[in-house]
């Protein structure tokens, strides 16, 4: 298994010494960038198999180990296991379901295959509850128990693709939800950008706008939020072009090697005292 930035050292090495040594190589903790998984094919002649797990759920979706594999996507789900996408409503329960995957079929309930929402997990795999802590575990389940994720997701042509945790990761800018992990995979590709990670920066008139935190790979370049823009608006759609730019030298990361980006925001974006 490899979180995202060991595998780009994992990409210089030699695919003599890999094809020796490894048989699979398997993704998790972290969203895997696209030219990572193509630049790993490319050395290796091995296809990295993505998927995505939880503590509380173990693995319940995953790419196939013998089958195609599709970059930036988490795969299917796997054996036993319910998973269910749902925006948050009014009703009894508290939620609409508008894809369900059950029994190895995927049902799409509202009529369009690119349907998104919070991803539910629900079966003999999760785990019953957090020790000591009953108001947590109520929060985290529906009435009919189903494990809220707190991931967002969407599912097209029966393939989950995980968006970003619904609060860090999806951007709500002037009434559009931008993916923070689908900016964060194009910006990936750009040929002077190294590292990087996408946040919502605090705007009183768009509620966030989006802001791209960039480390190059020459340190004394430069790369100008305007440049990036127009080469931004060749790859996505314009509401997921950067408004704003930071280069840094580089990225604060915990012991998974994960961006906290709510703590970053706050320091770069401090609240304005009272």
């Amino acid at each position: 298994a490899a979180l995202e930035t060991p595998q780009r050292d994992s990409a210089k090495c030699g695919p003599g010494h890999i094809r020796k040594n490894i048989r699979f190589v398997i993704s998790g903790s972290a969203s895997l960038p696209q030219p990572i998984f193509e630049k790993f094919h490319d050395i290796t002649g091995m296809t990295i198999l993505e998927r995505y797990g939880m503590t509380e759920v173990g693995v319940p979706l995953s790419n196939l180990l013998h089958g195609k594999r599709h970059p930036g996507c988490v795969g299917y789900p796997t054996a036993g296991v319910e998973v269910c996408i749902a925006e948050a409503d009014d009703s009894k329960m508290g939620y609409k379901p508008v894809v369900l995957s059950a029994n190895a079929e995927t049902k799409y309930l509202e009529g369009s295959e690119n349907n998104s929402g919070e991803l539910l997990i629900r079966g003999p795999n999760v785990f019953k509850y957090y020790w000591n802590r009953p108001e947590v575990t109520k929060d985290s389940f529906t009435q009919d128990g189903w494990f809220k994720t707190g991931d967002s997701a969407a599912c097209i042509d029966g393939v989950y693709k995980i968006l970003g945790r619904t609060s860090a990761d999806i951007i709500k800018s002037g009434g559009y939800k931008v993916s923070a992990l689908d900016v964060e995979r194009h910006l990936l590709a750009h040929p002077s950008i190294k590292e990087c990670t996408v946040v919502g920066a605090p705007d009183a008139t768009w509620g966030e706008r989006v802001a791209a935190i960039v480390v190059l790979h020459e340190p004394s370049a430069a790369l100008e939020l305007e440049d990036l823009r127009n080469w931004c608006k060749e790859r996505m759609p314009t509401y997921n072009v950067p408004s704003i730019l930071l280069c840094l030298p580089a990225l604060e990361r915990n012991f998974l090697g994960k961006v906290n980006k709510k703590e970053l925001v706050k320091k770069l974006w401090p609240a304005p005292q009272q």
